[in-house]
């Protein structure tokens, strides 16, 4: 219910007494589990990272060589992102403002997306599919650049009339170049 008044309302337009209301439930037992406003909204923003860390989980454990693994949870991550901050109305506009708070309730997924790059980098590696000196870093790399890329792809702006599907093999090159395999060819899963 909180999500759906911050989506509607907004933040600062939401107040305890509204959740509660809208939740069916007391003033008083709302302040049992969250001590403030602010706590309910990282209560949300935490659910809507779950489903993207478990779409990511769901990527992770396909059946698929690394180098497409890591392909699909960088479009993953975006599109999902991309889904949530659109699908939730005025809470996009609060998503922006507070980034910073966003990012402090962040931090359990960034490091479960971190620990999912690692392994798939690791498999790859074992695989002969990447030339990786450091894992760790490559992993770091590919996290905040695909953080970075967040704000463009909501709004539209990478890849100027492209589409996902034709921007992937771009991004595939681009990525396995980096990898130190060039002369991968994306499969059509990939595609």
């Amino acid at each position: 219910m909180a999500r759906q008044l911050f989506a509607k309302n907004g933040f600062e337009n939401t107040t305890m007494n509204d959740i509660a209301i809208a939740s069916g439930k007391g003033r008083r037992t709302l302040y049992t589990y969250f001590k403030s406003k602010e706590d309910v909204y990282y209560a949300v923003i935490e659910s809507e990272l779950e489903r993207l860390s478990d779409k990511m989980d769901e990527v992770a454990a396909k059946k698929i060589r690394p180098q497409e693994k890591i392909i699909e949870l960088i479009y993953t991550h975006l599109n999902m992102i991309k889904e949530t901050v659109m699908r939730n109305g005025n809470l996009r506009a609060a998503f922006f403002r507070n980034i910073w708070m966003v990012e402090k309730v962040r931090k359990n997924f960034d490091e479960e997306e971190l620990e999912i790059f690692r392994k798939v980098y690791a498999e790859g590696k074992a695989d002969g599919e990447f030339d990786i000196d450091n894992i760790e870093l490559v992993a770091d790399i590919t996290h905040y650049c695909i953080k970075g890329l967040e704000v463009p792809y909501i709004y539209g702006r990478l890849g100027h009339r492209m589409t996902p599907e034709t921007s992937k093999p771009l991004v595939a090159k681009f990525v396995y170049g980096a990898l130190g395999r060039s002369n991968v060819k994306l499969s059509d899963k990939c595609k």
